[in-house]
């Protein structure tokens, strides 16, 4: 069964959850403060975090953070505030999606079985794609950078290979958005710069000339990395 831990501070619409992710297969572990949190997330091993942002002492954001330094486990911000900029700000510090509150349980659900069949699916097509310096085992989910085996988040991880896989191309922020399944569509694509920020500084493609992902001005961004053939 699909275990999802929630920190929220709000217990009693944390319960409500509990008994309405039952009825999907899922199993929603609460906690209810950053510590506890941090307990739980290390015993049960979750297969995804629903992470609050307002929550006592450390916020969502300090934990996103901290986990992230660590671990690719998807998460999902949940807030009450509304602002583009919070939510601009979970994607930066890593986060999978994001999502507004009030909701409804329905929607919460959906966002957590999308967010899980990418984290899946980014490893479904067999294969390897091989580049100039970037190697991507789409089996394993492998990410090598001049040998060095680099931590993608599964949104990151996603974002690759939608840049790789249209090797040459020029997409535009709503193309790569639209790629991105489970993403809330409401967030503006000042975010997909974000991610590609987040991107590029893993890959070690911050500098310029880029070796694999150019920005293309008015456009959107383009995948360069050189392919390698096997003659």
């Amino acid at each position: 069964m699909t275990k999802v831990l929630l920190i929220d501070d709000d217990k009693k619409h944390s319960e409500l959850l509990q008994a309405y992710f039952k009825r999907f297969g899922i199993t929603l572990i609460c906690a209810f403060e950053a510590q506890e949190g941090f307990r739980k997330l290390r015993r049960e091993d979750p297969d995804l975090l629903l992470l609050d942002v307002m929550l006592p002492g450390k916020d969502g954001f300090e934990i996103c953070r901290e986990i992230r330094k660590t671990s690719n486990l998807p998460i999902i911000m949940l807030t009450a505030r509304g602002d583009v900029i919070d939510r601009v700000s979970g994607l930066e510090l890593g986060a999978d999606d994001y999502v507004g509150k009030p909701f409804e349980p329905r929607e919460l659900v959906a966002r957590v079985q999308a967010t899980l069949r990418r984290a899946e699916s980014t490893g479904s097509t067999a294969g390897k794609m091989d580049f100039e310096g970037l190697s991507i085992d789409t089996e394993s989910r492998a990410v090598t950078v001049d040998g060095k085996l680099i931590d993608l988040t599964s949104m990151e991880y996603e974002l690759l290979l939608i840049l790789a896989r249209r090797h040459g191309r020029k997409l535009s922020r709503d193309d790569i958005l639209s790629e991105l399944r489970g993403i809330d569509a409401a967030i503006l694509t000042r975010s997909v710069d974000i991610m590609i920020s987040r991107l590029r500084q893993k890959l070690g493609d911050s500098v310029k000339p880029p070796r694999f992902i150019q920005t293309v001005w008015g456009r959107g961004y383009s995948f360069i990395g050189v392919p390698l053939t096997d003659d």
